[in-house]
């Protein structure tokens, strides 16, 4: 699929996100990358032969942020979603849509400072 039309279905994906989440988001950048690089897989204590990431937060979380912790405001977070890992995982543009927004979720989470336990019991793991 065409970078462009992956990120029309991203876009479709966060715009049924509940705006109370959209309107926290404004310091968080959002990257399109082919796959997730094989140091990242590591260095989560994933396999890169064997496992996948389908989305990555690379930031401090919201609750973990204060004036003493010395980060410039505002603080700009990055969530990157793996557009080959996450084609792979899906057999139709809907159910990508759908898979999309799931990843969305799941890493909006970790900026608010939720663990995979937490979200998992969200169904978003």
């Amino acid at each position: 699929m065409k970078l462009a039309t992956f990120m029309t279905l991203a876009r479709r994906a966060f715009e049924r996100l509940p705006k109370q989440f959209r309107e926290h988001l404004e310091h968080v950048e959002f990257v399109i990358e082919d796959w997730p690089d094989p140091e990242l897989l590591e260095s989560l204590g994933l396999d890169p032969e064997d496992d996948t990431l389908l989305g990555f937060y690379d930031g401090v979380p919201v609750g973990e942020r204060s004036e003493s912790s010395g980060l410039p405001e505002p603080v700009t977070d990055t969530i990157y979603l793996y557009q080959g890992a996450l084609e792979e995982a899906c057999a139709s543009d809907a159910e990508l849509v759908e898979e999309i927004r799931k990843t969305l979720v799941h890493e909006i989470g970790h900026h608010f400072g939720m663990d995979d336990e937490q979200i998992d019991r969200l169904g978003y793991g």
